[in-house]
């Protein structure tokens, strides 16, 4: 079992580490005019079956129904989005993404790889492969129920 100091210091150097992640992307992100939380948004758009409603994005995100509304409008203002009548439920709005979305998410894709090769440039080949390694057991325990 691990020092409770040492528990403490990797969780500090974890949350420093998704901070400086997080600003490479806003600055890798500022010169398409995309906020990150707009990047989720296209990115949660384009990975679904069917344009989803507005009550769907904003259970995915895990955010108020308002901030999507807010999303949707930046982004249906940027061009990368539109509102549609659902087709079988005209009280219902889905959304889709434009030719100019899809543009703006091989974009984002782009910058993304770019922030994370700011972050991990110090980094050898086979460092990145045992880090990749680490994350994976990470995420895979803690997507597990306790």
């Amino acid at each position: 079992m691990p020092e409770p100091e040492t528990s403490g210091l990797l969780a500090e150097q974890l949350l420093q580490l998704t901070r400086k992640l997080h600003r490479a992307q806003k600055r890798h992100l500022e010169p398409l005019g995309i906020t990150p939380a707009q990047s989720r948004l296209l990115r949660t758009v384009a990975h679904t079956d069917e344009p989803p409603r507005m009550a769907d994005l904003a259970r995915r995100l895990d955010v108020v129904p308002r901030a999507v509304t807010t999303l949707v409008d930046a982004l249906e203002s940027h061009g990368s989005v539109r509102r549609m009548p659902d087709p079988t439920n005209r009280r219902v709005i889905r959304v889709e993404l434009t030719d100019t979305g899809r543009s703006t998410l091989r974009a984002l894709r782009e910058a993304r790889r770019s922030a994370a090769e700011d972050i991990l440039a110090p980094l050898s080949a086979e460092q990145r492969e045992t880090l990749g390694g680490l994350l994976d057991t990470l995420s895979t325990a803690h997507d597990r129920p306790c």
